[in-house]
């Protein structure tokens, strides 16, 4: 906000702009930069599918 209002000829300094920006109770709103989570190009072997889709089981604790 500073820096906009010195690029238009405007003297202001950081700390009044702060100070009115807090009484009417303006604030600034940071973006998120994007952050990837999952690595899916690794080298690592992938779990092997033993269920392979059959949930049924005849008694419990055999899945």
């Amino acid at each position: 906000m500073t820096a906009e209002l010195q690029e238009l000829g405007l003297a202001a300094g950081e700390r009044p702009i702060g100070r009115l920006m807090k009484e009417n109770r303006i604030c600034s709103v940071r973006t998120k930069n994007y952050k990837r989570t999952t690595d899916s190009g690794h080298a690592f072997n992938i779990a092997p599918n033993l269920l392979d889709q059959d949930f049924s089981a005849a008694r419990p604790n055999q899945k």
